[in-house]
């Protein structure tokens, strides 16, 4: 993966570039630590070799196999969170779509990731099972 400051002014806009091999949100995940990202916005075009994505099954309190990549950062108790979600393209002209859990990138992936002001922050909903940007515990 390689990645380069395109824009550097009140918005940070970065192109990040991923290698045959690479997997996605591994990679995605591993910028925004690098980078510090506190809030960051995500879209990229490009092809996965396999890709699994999933929807989030409210019973299971988990994501379970099964729209573009489009996404955000946000900082949560650990570090920044990446979420992204995915359409793919099936041979036979049908699509599946759903949040992506993993992507291994053929022949590329590339993704323009813009920093945005605000710092967002993950909490931990119980209730949900699954870490929400709490926009109390935010600062713009």
């Amino acid at each position: 993966m390689k990645s380069k400051v395109v824009e550097d002014a009140d918005v940070v806009t970065y192109v990040v570039v991923c290698d045959p091999g690479d997997e996605a949100v591994s990679a995605l995940t591993q910028f925004a630590r690098a980078e510090r990202l506190e809030a960051a916005q995500i879209t990229a075009v490009g092809g996965f070799e396999r890709a699994t994505v999933g929807w989030f099954d409210r019973a299971a309190r988990d994501y379970r196999e099964l729209l573009s990549l489009i996404g955000d950062v946000a900082e949560g108790e650990d570090g920044p969170i990446v979420h992204v979600h995915a359409v793919l393209g099936l041979s036979d002209g049908t699509t599946r779509g759903g949040h992506l859990l993993e992507g291994r990138v053929f022949p590329t992936l590339e993704a323009i990731v813009t920093e945005t002001p605000a710092e967002l922050r993950k909490v931990m909903r119980p209730d949900i099972g699954i870490a929400l940007i709490d926009l109390d515990r935010s600062e713009s």
